[in-house]
């Protein structure tokens, strides 16, 4: 149990769903394992509904989701592994079993597992490997939209110090953490779930609509590499439980990576693009200017005709 304010709003928060009678200690639910399960529900009924206006077939499409979903799970845990910087004794450490259910995920592991896996079974399922990521792209903005409130149950994934009266958060966890991080404790911490929340369900609802104009397969997740890299590169610089590298935050290295990687692949795509298409314009006028030189000649070649009967009847 957690006792949080949030804007000035005080609440008791359970991190326990429920209980189910289930062996010895029951098997316990925690709301952490729900919301993330509804956001990939409802990312699976967005694919669902938006397959077939991207020329892909839902069948195949369900067929890569059920690979690359374990897959993606276990990217987010090997990720989470690699750069947390704590040793792992065991096999059963690795997976984050720890006697309540599985803990320390990363979000950018998972989506590189998602994204890796993918694209091998699409291969298998010839599945048009650009239009899937394009579709994938606004999915996984809904899925981690609502998935960050599971951080909010858990009371992680929050930042330093806001500065205000009452534009943040606090909670134990808050206080030991900026205790440890010698912040003043009675301080509000940046909920920084919520400004990642905001900004992806935003995001989604932008990409949903610019999907619908999209020039060329693979628009749409070069566009949320730039969206959720620019949007997570700032949020991360808030956060108090990053990933490190050495000195530097793993997620905003990759995050700013990502975005300008992307902003470079559409500029040059897109300019590749409009010379294509002044090359063919040329094409068609010159076709075109062509096609009147042979009319105009065919005119003229009539005409002589017609004089010629005319004077052999006069003849």
């Amino acid at each position: 149990m957690y006792n949080v304010t949030l804007f000035g709003i005080d609440m008791v928060i359970n991190p326990v769903a429920f209980t189910l009678p289930i062996g010895e200690n029951g098997w316990t639910i925690y709301w952490y394992g729900i919301i993330i399960a509804a956001g990939f529900a409802l990312a699976l009924v967005y694919g669902y509904l938006n397959a077939a206006r991207l020329g892909l077939n839902i069948d195949r499409v369900l067929d890569v989701v059920l690979v690359a979903t374990p897959v993606a799970i276990l990217g987010a845990r090997t990720y989470y592994v690699i750069f947390d910087g704590e040793p792992i004794e065991s096999v059963a450490e690795f997976f984050g079993f720890n006697g309540s259910g599985i803990s320390g995920l990363a979000i950018y592991g998972g989506v590189i597992g998602a994204v890796l896996s993918g694209f091998i079974m699409a291969k298998i399922r010839k599945v048009n490997i650009l239009d899937l990521l394009d579709l994938a792209s606004v999915a996984f903005l809904i899925g981690q939209g609502i998935g960050r409130w599971g951080n909010f149950f858990n009371q992680e994934a929050f930042g330093g110090p806001t500065g205000s009266s009452w534009w943040g958060m606090t909670s134990e966890n808050v206080v030991y953490d900026f205790r440890i991080q010698g912040f003043e404790i009675d301080a509000l911490a940046h909920p920084c779930f919520l400004y990642e929340s905001i900004w992806c369900l935003t995001g989604a609802v932008v990409l949903h609509i610019l999907s619908r104009k999209r020039k060329f397969s693979g628009e749409t997740a070069l566009m949320y590499c730039v969206w959720y890299g620019f949007g997570r590169s700032i949020i991360e610089t808030m956060r108090t439980d990053s990933l490190m590298l050495g000195n530097a935050k793993v997620s905003f290295l990759l995050s700013l990576l990502l975005c300008l990687g992307a902003i470079a692949a559409l500029i040059l795509i897109n300019k590749k693009i409009k010379t294509k298409a002044k090359q063919t314009e040329y094409v068609d006028m010159f076709k075109d200017e062509i096609a009147a030189e042979v009319n105009t000649e065919d005119i003229v070649e009539e005409v002589a005709e017609i004089e010629d009967t005319t004077e052999n009847t006069e003849e």
